[in-house]
């Protein structure tokens, strides 16, 4: 069964598809079959990062019942167990897919014959990147230094959360609760997820520890990108602290990745930074943190939330 990560983030910018990119060249590079799955829908880039002028097949080759097998569309890049699934050609409503459709690319992704599939989210908290990012087995929460991507990620992190514990709340039929809580909601006792939680512990307190034994079983990664040396090399740590002490989920700061201005000239050039600069750096920030992401490649994979049940 392949081991499924999703990276994501609440802000633009923050180099989620440059890091999926790159990951994904180390992992084949290991040995691992892996494939990249862009769902950035509407925004698909990940074929230019791998020199891919154009993809001729793709997820909606899929969607649209052209072929019945998701893993047919997977196409092959330059790199040797490196494979891409695009979204690139689907039409522009793909950003508001139907569930239906939504539960359909989740079970052929977790059917895919790989040893290891990356998935590329789009910035933002709507249904349908919250439902993906949950179907993985690892999310990885991709942010930079600066104030508004760190406010941003806690705020995408709150919003996994709340999906996660909406989740629960409903296939544990806590439907007296979540009628109590709607009207508490309503009246402003209610204003977070963690609030959530905290009520339901409240109110029935057996519940409450299920809801909690479910949510502790999270496990989330965080990756600070663009890292500058004159930045605190702890502030990657100290957020990880803050999440442990503040959510009832499992949080690991992977590492920093450092900032280098040829990022740019690799996008330019569609060429993977850890291939045209493989002794920078970055490089070696890169190659350490996908080490760190492997460790636990060996273990049984469980997915995050319940759209990974298959």
């Amino acid at each position: 069964m392949a081991r499924i990560y999703a990276i994501g983030g609440g802000k633009g910018g923050s180099g989620k598809s440059f890091l999926a990119a790159n990951f994904g060249a180390l992992f084949a590079r290991q040995g691992h079959n892996t494939v990249l799955v862009d769902l950035d829908l509407g925004g698909a880039n990940l074929h230019s990062l791998l020199g891919l002028r154009q993809v001729k097949k793709g997820l909606n080759s899929y969607l649209n019942k052209s072929v019945s097998d998701l893993s047919a569309v997977a196409v092959p890049t330059e790199i040797p167990n490196l494979h891409l699934i695009s979204s690139v050609d689907c039409s522009l409503e793909i950003g508001n897919l139907f569930y239906a459709q939504k539960v359909k690319i989740i079970h052929a992704i977790h059917r895919l014959p790989f040893d290891t599939v990356l998935i590329d989210l789009g910035a933002g908290s709507t249904y349908n990147v919250l439902d993906f990012f949950l179907s993985a087995h690892e999310g990885i929460f991709v942010f930079t230094p600066e104030p508004t991507s760190i406010q941003n990620t806690v705020q995408f992190i709150k919003a996994v959360y709340l999906r996660r514990v909406k989740q629960i709340l409903k296939h544990y039929a806590f439907s007296n609760v979540v009628k109590e809580l709607a009207g508490e909601s309503e009246a402003g006792l209610v204003r977070s997820p963690l609030d959530i939680v905290d009520r339901v512990m409240i109110k029935d307190p057996d519940r409450g520890k299920l809801l909690e034994k479910e949510l502790r079983k999270l496990a989330f990664k965080l990756v600070l990108n663009q890292y500058r040396k004159h930045i605190d090399e702890t502030l990657g740590n100290k957020i990880e602290k803050v999440c442990n002490r503040h959510f009832y989920a499992g949080f690991q700061f992977l590492g920093n990745i450092a900032y280098d201005e040829r990022v740019h000239n690799s996008v330019l050039a569609k060429t993977l930074f850890v291939n045209k600069y493989p002794y920078t750096p970055t490089s070696t920030d890169l190659k350490q943190v996908s080490e760190m992401m492997l460790k636990n490649a060996g273990k049984t994979p469980s997915a995050i939330g319940k759209y990974g049940e298959v």
